[in-house]
This record gives structure tokens, sequence and C-alpha cells, in this order.
């Protein structure tokens, strides 16, 4: 599902116009962004929770030479951990 495909059947079924169902989508994302940027956790109740982890500097290597060993710098990154109600959605057998 795109931003666009959310747009679209959130418009259907509340009779809003694209436009403003569009502009609240990405008045939402960004918001969320600006949270993360201040290292705030954002949590959605019965959905999840993002939020900024750092990653201390590792040594790896590459698949297709492992005998050399490349330093990955340290560095943010953004992890989610879906809530209960959709892990148990996700989880339910077809």
């Amino acid at each position: 599902m795109t931003k666009r495909d959310l747009v679209v059947r959130i418009a259907r079924e509340t009779g809003l116009t694209q436009v403003d169902v569009g502009k609240v989508i990405q008045k939402t994302l960004d918001y969320i962004t600006e949270s993360l940027e201040r290292r705030e956790n954002v949590e959605l109740r019965d959905f999840g929770v993002f939020k900024v982890k750092h990653r201390g500097a590792r040594k790896g290597r590459n698949p297709n030479r492992p005998e050399h060993e490349v330093e990955i710098p340290a560095r943010n990154v953004v992890v989610f951990k879906s809530g209960k109600r959709m892990r148990d959605l996700v989880e339910t057998e077809l």
C-alpha cells in the first residue's frame, strides 16, 4: 500500500477531498519525523512505537571478499515495534 492508496481509500470512505486527506497524512508523517529527529518516541496505540536507536561502530565483511574487513560507522537508526493488536492480526494463520 502506498501513501496514494491511503489517500484514495480514506477520501472515499470519509467523503473528504483527496487533497485534504493528502495534506493531513503528509502533516502526520512530518510530525512523526520531527519527533524522531528530536529523539522522541512516537507511540500510536494498537499500532506500534517508533523510536531512534543508536548503533555503535562495528566491523563488517564484504560477502564477496570475506577476508577484507570493513569499518561500519556508528549511526542512529529508526526502529519500529508493532503493537499487540497488530502483532496478533499479522500472526494469525490464514
